[in-house]
């Protein structure tokens, strides 16, 4: 039975959410601030948490942060008030695979919570067929989450990692705006092109303009 963590100092919000969970026989653990979050985590294996900004003792930010150190893999989605387009930004770059803004829907979080374990079961082994990917001069450690040229790292945030992967596994193959949005948040819901954007300028200005170019109309791919 999947174990998630659900991080929020709204209680009727994990209420709600513990109500629609536990009928997908998902056990639900409770935290009502971040610290809390963070010891619940430490003393329990978790598969998937949701997790709040605004809480007292520890932002959801820090949260994030100390849950990525411990596990790399571990789905992490947020519920937040703070809805403007670099708080999704930020939330993405520290470690998010989703953001949720409130006021929210439970039955589409329980949704994305199921789409997130499904994928943790079954999609992730398919999408790490081989522990590095070496293209262009640069080297992509699936293991690691980790990319290097000439022996230097080049430090990248969790969704610059996936979309990065996701384009050095099939070199000179065009993938679509939706299929970036996809491996980097794992949202199947309307595509944010801000942040794809974002992450694209990101990529380009860390590994080379030349490695990403742009297929308009179509979306982006790898150039070695």
């Amino acid at each position: 039975m999947p174990k998630i963590l659900i991080a929020d100092d709204e209680k009727e919000i994990v209420r709600l959410l513990r109500m629609y969970l536990e009928s997908d026989d998902i056990t639900v653990l409770e935290a009502g601030d971040g610290q809390q979050a963070v010891d619940i985590a430490r003393e329990n294996h978790i598969d998937l948490a949701l997790v709040d900004i605004m809480m007292p003792q520890m932002d959801g930010y820090q949260v994030i942060k100390q849950l990525r150190q411990r596990d790399t893999y571990i789905p992490i989605l947020v519920i937040s008030a703070k809805v403007t387009l670099s708080d999704r930004v930020l939330g993405m770059d520290i470690g998010a695979d989703d953001y949720i803004t409130k006021p929210f829907e439970p039955l589409e979080v329980a949704a994305k919570v199921r789409a997130q374990l499904r994928r943790l079961s079954v999609a992730a082994p398919q999408a790490l067929p081989r522990n590095e990917i070496t293209a262009g001069g640069l080297t992509l450690d699936l293991d690691e989450c980790t990319i290097t040229r000439g022996g230097e790292v080049i430090d990248l945030t969790k969704a610059e990692f996936k979309v990065l992967a996701l384009l050095m596994g099939q070199p000179r193959r065009v993938f679509t705006r939706e299929q970036i949005y996809e491996s980097a948040w794992y949202s199947e819901g309307a595509v944010d092109d801000n942040a794809i954007r974002v992450i694209i300028s990101r990529l380009r200005d860390k590994i080379g303009a030349e490695h990403i170019k742009t297929i308009r109309g179509l979306g982006y791919r790898f150039e070695e």
